[in-house]
């Protein structure tokens, strides 16, 4: 379709008279009669009844004015997009679970930050179902989200790119009091308090399917709290209100420090993905991608704070 049909429309309601129209438009009566018979094959319907001596406009269009001036300026603005895209200028839209966005995007938004100084981020933060959702419907251009590596990547289709920013694990971290009930073997008492996720929330899917310790309701014998945002659970953790499983790389420094003590050794872990998608049809989307593709690439596949 040839926007310029949708302008002659315009001025055609403007003017109701095909004359003065196309002596507007600065082309003849027939030429202009001939752009709007274009329209109408396109549409599929006449917009003008054709007398002996008159032509009248299609109610339709009158009662679609506001519509077609709304389109011709989507369309423009569209043009202006496209012809001067910038990633810098951009701000790009992404559907996060809440964990990666407090252990890796901050990483993430540095690094970005480095190709494209003022690129803007807009963070629509939820759990994995609604950041699925999100993505589908269209509302970001961007997905970043937690997934176990022996799970298949989701099926999208093919306008959507997926790319990796690291690996991660899911451990099991102890603190505050209860530090001093840990083992020199690194476990603890079955019957410890734990911090637990729902067995509807993601982690508790992934816990709960590997039948992990402390993980859910059904596999803790004293679950003091349940919560899905990993966030939360560190901070119980560190109060020592209870056992909880949290990204390590949400948790390393604390470990380090020895704020938190990693149960790992006896009670397991979970291997994460860090994964990414990305609409193909946004350029900016798919240059994100590509940067940080590439570093997930030139680090071997490893997470920064995740240990080899």
């Amino acid at each position: 379709m040839d926007t310029q049909w949708l302008e002659d429309v315009l001025v055609l309601l403007e003017e109701g008279n095909m004359t003065r129209a196309a002596s507007r438009r600065n082309i003849t009566q027939p030429a202009f009669s001939r752009r709007i018979r274009g329209l109408e094959n396109w549409i599929g319907a006449p917009i003008l009844t054709r007398g002996t001596n008159r032509i009248d406009i299609h109610a339709a269009l009158s009662a679609n004015e506001n519509e077609i001036r709304a389109l011709i300026a989507r369309i423009r603005a569209l043009r202006g997009r496209i012809a001067n895209f910038d990633p810098e200028s951009t701000t790009v839209a992404i559907a996060a679970q809440h964990a990666p966005i407090f252990s890796t995007f901050p990483e993430m938004a540095l690094h970005a930050k480095q190709f494209y100084p003022s690129l803007k981020f807009r963070l629509r933060a939820g759990n994995h179902h609604d950041c699925v959702s999100l993505f589908l419907r269209g509302d970001t251009s961007m997905l970043l989200c937690y997934e176990t590596e022996s799970a298949e990547p989701l099926p999208f289709g093919e306008t959507v790119r997926r790319a990796t920013w690291g690996s991660d694990q899911l451990i099991p971290v102890v603190g505050g009091s209860l530090r001093y009930g840990v083992t020199s073997d690194a476990s603890v008492a079955s019957d410890t308090p734990a911090i637990v996720y729902p067995e509807d929330s993601y982690f508790g899917e992934v816990l709960g399917k590997a039948e992990r310790s402390f993980g859910t309701q059904r596999f803790t014998h004293n679950p003091v709290c349940e919560s899905a945002f990993s966030s939360g659970i560190k901070e119980m953790a560190l109060k020592g209100l209870g056992v909880g499983w949290i990204p390590f790389s949400m948790a390393h420094r604390e470990i380090e420090t020895g704020e938190l003590v990693s149960l790992a050794n006896t009670l397991g872990h979970e291997p994460l993905a860090i994964a990414l998608y990305a609409d193909a049809r946004e350029d900016a989307a798919v240059a994100l991608l590509n940067v940080w593709s590439a570093r997930h690439r030139s680090r071997g596949g490893l997470s920064a704070s995740t240990p080899a």
